[in-house]
């Protein structure tokens, strides 16, 4: 079996923006550093966090900070999806404009995908763009949504309608937050690294399948190898794909139809975990359509069952959760661009699905459907 193994540094390139490293430590203490490094030294920088990371860390990366900045501002909102909108990210304006925060200053990203991707977006909009930092503080967002610069916040229930491109100045991961994650939220990152290597990397599937044990015992030498690999293939394809013009939707693989019921439960559903029911409709299309075999599909099904996810799901319409893929952000000339399975880990874009298709593949993840 391939082997993985950890890196503290992974430096992302991409057209028309300076490089930016994903640095990957097992504490903050190296934090300061990175901050001179990237031009930060005698500059403001406002912490943005939420009320279930601000506890845990604000204090410890405050003081770590404050010997960097010239000054430090705390922007701290309400923790939930329901506060990733416009709303909040104009109080986050005035907090800036308040403290006379100007082009030169960073705003700084302390926590999981919700606050990396509101605070990206403020910052690609305040003053036509200031730079930021991504301190992603949970699984989802230290494997996926800190890396490649997509940044937005939701409008009207619609899952980040509203966005931009804007790549991180710096991304510090502390691989130790992990062991303290809650379950739920551990469970739902795997939602997101299960998707890498379905889609991507059928070796480093196998690899995380016969890890099992060691994952959700957090042996913090195999996770710090899990999230090297996640981060390895993300730069692999924003590398080639910055802006989601062709590759880097197959990063997407899962997502259509896991946003739709996303959007449907009104976020009480975790992300990890509708991907997780997107990713098993997806292979269920590839099957039906003969490009995995039986047992591969109910190998992905079942896998999630090991790591905490969800195989199934009640409450909703399978026509409703149909219909709300038609307002998905993924929509290309009025067709959807789906991922499906050419085999294990090689995922493809296709415009072809069709509603019925959807709707049978819904229908056997619905239990309300028996």
């Amino acid at each position: 079996m391939k082997k993985y193994k950890a890196e503290s540094i992974i430096t992302v390139k991409t057209p028309q923006n300076a490089p930016y490293d994903i640095i990957m430590e097992q504490s903050f203490h190296k934090l300061p550093e990175a901050l001179r490094q990237i031009g930060c030294e005698g500059h403001r920088i406002c912490i943005v966090t939420d009320s279930n990371v601000a506890p845990l860390y604000l204090e410890e990366v405050k003081s770590l900070v404050s010997s960097v900045a010239s000054q430090v501002e705390i922007f701290l909102f309400e923790a939930g999806e329901q506060n990733k909108t416009l709303a909040t990210v104009q109080k986050l304006y005035e907090t800036l404009i308040l403290a006379g925060f100007d082009r030169k200053d960073f705003l700084l990203a302390l926590g999981g995908g919700v606050t990396g991707d509101m605070t990206g977006y403020t910052a690609a909009t305040y003053l036509r763009g200031i730079q930021f930092i991504q301190v992603p503080t949970t699984l989802l967002s230290q494997i996926d949504s800190s890396i490649g610069g997509k940044t937005g916040v939701d409008f009207d229930r619609y899952k980040n309608m509203v966005g931009a491109f804007h790549q991180p100045a710096l991304v510090y991961m502390n691989i130790h937050v992990l062991q303290t994650l809650p379950d739920e939220q551990f469970a739902s990152g795997m939602g997101e690294l299960l998707k890498y290597g379905i889609s991507l990397d059928a070796d480093f599937y196998e690899w995380t399948l016969d890890h099992m044990a060691e994952i959700e015992e957090r042996d913090k030498d195999t996770l710090a190898a899990m999230v090297t690999r996640c981060c390895q293939l993300k730069q692999y394809i924003v590398e080639k794909d910055p802006t989601e013009k062709g590759d880097r939707a197959l990063l997407n693989f899962g997502h259509t139809i896991g946003h739709a019921i996303e959007k449907l439960k009104d976020f009480k559903m975790l992300h990890g975990e509708c991907v997780a029911l997107g990713f098993v409709a997806a292979a269920y299309i590839s099957w039906q359509r003969g490009m995995i075999e039986e047992d591969e599909f109910y190998e992905i099904r079942d896998m999630n069952v090991g790591f905490g996810l969800p195989i199934s799901f009640d409450g909703l319409s399978s026509e409703d959760i149909v219909a709300a893929t038609k307002k998905d952000k993924k929509m290309d000339a009025g067709k959807i661009r789906f991922i499906l399975l050419k085999k294990m880990g090689h995922a493809y874009i296709d415009r072809s699905v069709t509603d019925e298709e959807m709707l049978e593949a819904i229908n056997f993840l619905n239990a309300d459907k028996g």
